[in-house]
């Protein structure tokens, strides 16, 4: 099984459908830093929270030339709605396939209430304009994390 990227390691490069229609790709964002943030299910409280943490800093992103992509499993249409209803303001793009989320390590086994089912691992990227790993967050708590993204991208 993939394991989740290395700090100065090639991100793997990724072409997925996103709301709104259209694809994101990892070259889009070439010259640019990007945060590639993973969560498991659009319109939870967790992945809402975080969502809106990085739409709340979405100025201070793009004044650090940081763009932000988020992704999960969810079909687009789920995708379409959970941007509209937050008026997020970066794209969600959606790999039902799995297989982006499986190259990238943070699709696997999860255990909850004792049953074992399989889903997204909570984890975060920041990728440099060469589309290298610049900083890595494989298990990531909601609370003061897009906060800690932005830090590390004004510091790239």
């Amino acid at each position: 099984m993939p394991v989740f990227p290395a700090e100065g390691t090639q991100a793997p490069d990724f072409s997925l459908p996103r709301d709104g229609g259209g694809t994101v790709s990892l070259k889009d964002f070439k010259g640019r830093k990007l945060v590639l943030y993973f969560y498991p299910k659009a319109n939870t409280p967790g992945c809402t929270k975080e969502a809106m943490a990085f739409n709340a800093l979405r100025g201070e992103f793009e004044a650090a030339n940081t763009a932000i992509v988020g992704v999960s499993a969810d079909p687009v249409g789920a995708q379409d709605k959970f941007r509209a209803k937050y008026d997020l303001a970066f794209p969600l793009a959606s790999d039902e396939s799995t297989a982006m989320l499986e190259a990238y390590g943070v699709w696997g086994e999860k255990s909850m209430y004792g049953r074992k089912y399989l889903g997204i691992e909570r984890a975060t990227l920041l990728i440099d304009a060469e589309g290298k790993v610049a900083r890595a967050w494989p298990k990531v708590k909601v609370d003061g994390h897009a906060e800690e993204v932005l830090a590390a991208a004004r510091a790239l």
